[in-house]
Order: structure tokens, then C-alpha cells, then sequence
């Protein structure tokens, strides 16, 4: 049982370092897909409803509800409502920083201070990403009639939100190891 534990606790710099790929993965493929118009929409809750970001958009949060196109649905309309809300251009430049993110914390081998940076950044942008459990409604189940809803029952969008928690514990990590590095290389 000892032998487990020995190995268990040498794999801690290992577990790192996939924490490390896998907010860059994660980092790069969201952020990608920010360039397409079901990801632009499908944010437009947590954007609408944000004190710090809902500036970007035109008009105010309760009236994009009528203009969110399902994942998949084509509805001409709508989509000319969120090139005027600034739907698509807000998630592109949002895409934009999220890969530049990713491409920092990706650079820990040969630029472990940028790396950290990178990872600070992830933390600060899980940060901003778990207040929308506070600031957005459609985090929580709607009462619909059942007896279950609101705190503590999340809804879709809130299951997403709440995984961020794991962004930012991973993010402290790898940003410590990356600045361990970068002090390393300076002495």
C-alpha cells in the first residue's frame, strides 16, 4: 500500500503538466469556436446579464430572449438582431483573447514567465466565469411549478459555469510550476 502511495505522489508533476494541455486544449477549442455564431449566441445570457460586460452589447438584457436561436436552428431574423447587438463581433475579439490565453500557458517549456501569466489570466477569466452564477438568472433551474428550483439546482448553463472551479484550481497550479521555472532560470 506504501509502494501506492509513492507512486501516487511522484505522478503530482505529471498531473500538472496534463492539467497544463488540458486548459490549453480547452482554452483553444472554446475560444475557436467563438468565431461561429451558435457559441456567440449561446453566451449572450451570461454577457447581457454581466455588470462588467454587458456594455459590449447594444441593447439591454431581457431582450435578447426573444432572439436566441437554438444550437443548430437557422432563423434568419435573429441573426441579423445579433449582428445589430454585437453579438458575433463581441465573440470574436472574447475568442480571440481566449486562444491568446491557451497560446501563453502553452509556451511553459520554452517561456515559463509568459506561461504564468497565461495561467493568471485563466484564473482571472474562471473568476469572471463563476460570477455569472451570481449575476445570471438562467443559471438555476426556472420555478416552473416544480418544487425544485433555483439555489442549489443548477440548470444547463449553470453545470457549465460551475466546472470552472476546476479551471481555476488548475490554473493556480500551473502557474505556480511555470513561475518556479521562470525564478529558476533567472539566478
Amino acid at each position: 500500500m506504501i509502494k501506492l502511495f509513492r507512486i501516487a505522489a511522484d505522478m503530482q508533476e505529471a498531473g500538472v503538466h496534463i492539467a497544463r494541455w488540458g486548459i490549453v486544449i480547452v482554452l483553444l477549442w472554446i475560444g475557436g469556436l467563438k468565431a461561429f455564431r451558435y457559441e456567440a449566441v449561446g453566451i449572450v445570457p451570461f454577457v447581457a446579464h454581466s455588470p462588467v460586460m454587458s456594455f459590449f452589447y447594444k441593447y439591454d438584457a431581457p431582450e435578447y430572449k426573444t432572439h436566441m436561436n437554438k444550437e443548430g436552428e437557422y432563423v434568419a431574423e435573429n441573426i441579423r438582431w445579433h449582428e445589430e447587438n454585437n453579438t458575433y463581433l463581441f465573440s470574436y475579439g472574447l475568442g480571440t483573447v481566449i486562444c491568446l490565453i491557451g497560446l501563453m500557458i502553452a509556451v511553459y517549456s520554452i517561456w515559463p514567465g509568459i506561461s504564468a501569466v497565461g495561467s493568471f489570466l485563466a484564473f482571472v477569466m474562471s473568476l469572471v466565469t463563476l460570477s455569472f452564477l451570481i449575476t445570471t438568472p438562467q443559471t438555476w433551474v426556472p420555478d416552473l411549478g416544480d418544487a425544485e428550483h433555483g439555489f442549489p439546482y443548477l440548470s444547463v448553463a449553470g453545470r457549465l459555469v460551475i466546472k470552472d472551479v476546476i479551471m481555476l484550481g488548475a490554473s493556480i497550479a500551473t502557474m505556480g510550476q511555470a513561475a518556479r521555472k521562470y525564478l529558476k532560470t533567472r539566478r
